[in-house]
């Protein structure tokens, strides 16, 4: 649990972790704007909610995003809006069909003790996810296990996390486990999460709008 100030009283940061994930644009030839956008969005609201530090990361791979956000919930709601206000912008070319996979209210410890974000080359033959078809929640819980995988190994490391990727590309997450999530009509979208986050008569503590029930979602 974190600390601010504010107006001279001491206010309690509840720490909220936001994952969401996104379609790449097929004519995107260059996928380091999309890391500098959120670069640049990072910077702002470090600036703007100077305390409530922003950590997480974004990897890019060849056709998604995957990105991890660790923050107060003000910060979350920010960065869902500049993913919806993105979506409303016609000549937007950054991100598609952006979904929140899941968001954890008052996790333990942060995964990640910066934000950063990787660009990823195709994944090797080893991730490849069995052809059988996957349930979202599995779907699901295959993206949260290899994160709290991840940031297990950072905190034993103290490695970023580029080198720890690069070393050990085994703990990045599939690929294909992101592709196949934006198939799936169960995840919201940032602005249905944010209408439901909004509405005082749809209040639940769960705001993924989800029902996974899975015990390794309690990991995150």
């Amino acid at each position: 649990m974190a600390r601010r100030k504010d107006l001279g009283e001491e206010v309690r940061i509840v720490l909220q972790r936001l994952i969401v994930i996104a379609r790449l644009p097929r004519g995107l030839a260059d996928r380091t704007v999309v890391g500098a956008h959120y670069e640049k969005l990072t910077f702002q609201l470090n600036k703007q909610y100077k305390w409530d530090h922003v950590t997480g990361l974004l990897l890019i791979y060849p056709s998604c995003v995957l990105h991890v956000v660790e923050s107060s919930g003000e910060v979350l709601v920010s960065v869902l809006k500049d993913l919806n206000d993105m979506q409303r912008q016609a000549d937007c070319a950054l991100l598609e069909a952006p979904k929140v996979v899941f968001m954890a209210h008052n996790p333990q410890s942060r995964l990640f003790q910066q934000w950063s974000y990787q660009v990823l080359e195709a994944e090797p033959e080893a991730k490849r996810l069995e052809e059988e078809e996957k349930s979202t929640e599995t779907l699901v819980c295959v993206v949260l296990s290899a994160l709290q995988k991840l940031g297990e190994h950072l905190e034993l490391s103290k490695a970023p996390p580029g080198s720890v990727l690069t070393e050990t590309p085994e703990l990045i997450v599939p690929q294909k486990v992101i592709n196949k999530l934006l198939a799936r009509d169960e995840l919201q979208t940032p602005q249905q999460h944010l209408q439901m986050y909004n509405s005082p008569l749809n209040i639940s503590t769960d705001l993924t709008g989800q029902a996974f029930q899975s015990s390794c979602l309690t990991m995150v």
